[in-house]
Order: C-alpha cells, then sequence, then structure tokens
C-alpha cells in the first residue's frame, strides 16, 4: 500500500508539468492557425508520448500497482489515438 502512496505523489508532482507543456504546445498551435484535426492529434501524441517516458522511468519499482498499469494504459491509448488523429490529418496534405 505504501508503494501505491509514493506513485501518486511521483504523478502529482510530474503530471502537471507535462500537461501544462503539452497544453501550451496546443495553444501554440491554435494560435498558428494550424487545422483543428492535425493540432488535437500533434497534442495528443506528444502528450502520450511523454507520460509514456514518465511510465518508463517508473517501471522498474511500480510494475506491479494497479495505479501504474491503468496510467500506462491510458497513456498508451492516448498515444494510439494521437497517431490515428495525425495520421487522418495528414492523409488530407498527400
Amino acid at each position: 500500500m505504501k508503494e501505491g502512496k509514493v506513485l501518486l505523489k511521483y504523478y502529482a508532482f510530474t503530471v502537471p508539468n507535462v500537461s501544462i507543456l503539452a497544453g501550451s504546445i496546443l495553444g501554440v498551435l491554435f494560435v498558428l492557425g494550424v487545422k483543428v484535426e492535425l493540432a488535437l492529434g500533434l497534442f495528443a501524441l506528444l502528450y502520450g508520448i511523454m507520460l509514456l517516458i514518465i511510465h518508463v522511468i517508473v517501471y522498474p519499482q511500480f510494475r506491479r500497482e494497479l495505479l501504474y498499469r491503468l496510467g500506462l494504459l491510458g497513456s498508451t491509448l492516448l498515444t494510439g489515438i494521437g497517431a490515428f488523429l495525425l495520421l487522418k490529418a495528414l492523409r488530407g496534405f498527400f
């Protein structure tokens, strides 16, 4: 149980920083006038990759925790959805 609290505190300090960075990238893409589907695809892909990096860092210690597995599943889905949206948006360019 103590491991889960440590993981929760780690997420509380790292995920908001990643969220702010990914959100600022999304904002810049909107200001630049990038197509919404392309901007959301890039945002989801980058955000998912950054979250996956966090999960790779803590893998050795927390791989058996349910919270870790749920977070890993969520960030993997986010990365997949981002790649799908990005490919769908780029298909219109070619």
